[in-house]
């Protein structure tokens, strides 16, 4: 009789702490991630293509043509977006004055933002950019036709039609919808806005660029519909000396913030959205090639890239022209409106998670040198709704966290019999419902 009540107590217990393990699901995601139209992306990208260019330094005055014009209606869009939520969204510009190798005297660049405040805490942001502008084969000619369909209307329109899907939801955590100007000319709306949110104090946890969404077809000779790139800077560009020795000895040149970003993209994304598979690519962007993320890694903010995997370079900062039955030209019968469907419901389910998900787990160490077992330490988060934490690990040559363990709501967990040594490890925060916050590698080289 008394062993038969010792087994009942400890089904009793087993149970109950079972019962404390948040949900590995988070049934909204599925409808986010369904929820992008490809008819709106499609009369989102054909209103920007027919503003005739986009160029950065084309006409600001007219209200059909030009830079000024496109910057006006993408404004107006949020602002209706806003309207239709009861005023959810807070729709700003951020600019400044300019000049460059292509800018060759003061000009302003202006960026169009909104911002979806969070419920817990307003200042920890994620944020979503596309690129206002375009170009075609001269960066400087500013007047004839650039269509930029594909680069950038596609990633332009999806970020609009993201504000569409998520101001329907409330989040503890804000979303910011930005359309950065600027880009052809040298990045300059990203470390416009960039130093804007270091000034304001702004806490992104990450920045998910889009540059190019609508693209199946490769200069390749492939057609693929259902795959995506995503880049991600692998040694942070903010690291100091000090930091790069404590890396070199430790590990984490995989491992940095935006690179564990990349992997919970890919994760949530392949998860929710039907039919895409992700591509992790180790690299900050496409060889020796730059993106509007770049400005916020380098000022230490996290940041990945998000893109077509097959790009077609005859479309892409071409003068509009066909040379013996080949086009050349940025235009719009080129750009698959599922596709860039699919690739915004990416970026809503990724945001959506991340913005439900409580803060990166901060002061993450870890211990072990020549002992049998692995100890992980971090600082208890404040979260209104964390749950806990859950730690992970894998091979070395792992490309993605392969193992985890839910540990509850605790600062710190030793991990038995598992030799620092042949492992990477990591911790992620955990809220109520379930969702995460992307892992975070210990130390200076992954911290968020």
């Amino acid at each position: 009789m008394i062993k038969k009540f010792a087994f009942v107590c400890s089904a009793f217990i087993v149970s109950s702490l079972a019962a404390q393990v948040p949900p590995s699901e988070d049934m909204r995601l599925y409808d986010i991630g369904a929820a992008p139209s490809s008819q709106r992306i499609a009369q989102d990208v054909s209103k920007l293509v027919g503003f005739g260019t986009r160029h950065s330094l084309s006409d600001t005055h007219s209200e059909t043509q030009g830079i000024g014009a496109a910057r006006r209606w993408i404004k107006a869009e949020f602002e209706a977006i806003s309207k239709d939520c009861g005023g959810c969204l807070e729709v700003i510009t951020i600019a400044d004055t300019a000049t460059g190798d292509r800018i060759p005297v003061p000009h302003e660049i202006v960026s169009i933002i909104a911002i979806q405040r969070g419920q817990l805490d307003a200042n920890r942001m994620v944020l979503m950019s596309g690129d206002i502008d375009s170009r075609i084969t001269d960066p400087m000619n500013s007047t004839d036709t650039s269509p930029g369909a594909n680069d950038n209307a596609s990633g332009m329109a999806g970020v609009i039609e993201a504000a569409r899907v998520l101001s329907r939801y409330q989040f503890s955590t804000s979303i910011v919808y930005a359309g950065l100007a600027g880009e052809e000319q040298g990045l300059y709306g990203g470390k416009i806005v960039a130093a804007h949110a270091k000034e304001q104090g702004w806490n992104i946890d990450a920045v998910l660029n889009n540059d190019m969404i609508g693209n199946i077809a490769g200069i390749n000779g492939i057609i693929d519909n259902h795959s995506a790139r995503i880049f991600s800077e692998g040694v942070r560009w903010v690291e100091t000396e000090d930091e790069a020795r404590m890396r070199y000895f430790t590990g984490g040149e995989v491992d940095s913030a935006s690179r564990n970003l990349a992997r919970y993209i890919k994760r949530v994304g392949e998860q929710y959205v039907q039919n895409l598979d992700l591509m992790m690519v180790y690299r900050l962007d496409r060889f020796g090639r730059g993106g509007h993320h770049r400005p916020f890694n380098a000022v230490g903010f996290p940041g990945v890239r998000i893109m077509e995997v097959n790009e077609h370079y005859d479309r892409q900062h071409q003068d509009i022209r066909n040379e013996e039955g080949r086009h050349f030209g940025d235009t719009i019968e080129f750009v698959d409106f599922d596709f860039a469907a699919k690739l915004t419901a990416l970026n809503a389910v990724s945001l959506a998670a991340l913005a439900w998900a409580p803060a990166p787990p901060s002061g993450v160490t870890i211990e072990g040198i020549v002992q049998a077992s692995t100890t992980l330490k971090w600082k208890m988060g404040e979260d209104e709704n964390l749950a806990g934490y859950r730690v992970y690990w894998r091979l070395t040559t792992e490309p993605e966290w392969t193992h985890s363990r839910w540990v509850g709501k605790l600062d710190h967990f030793k991990l038995e019999n598992l030799v620092i040594d042949n492992y990477l490890f990591g911790v992620a925060s955990v809220a109520n419902d379930g969702n995460e916050s992307p892992v975070v590698f210990p130390g200076p080289a992954g911290a968020f």
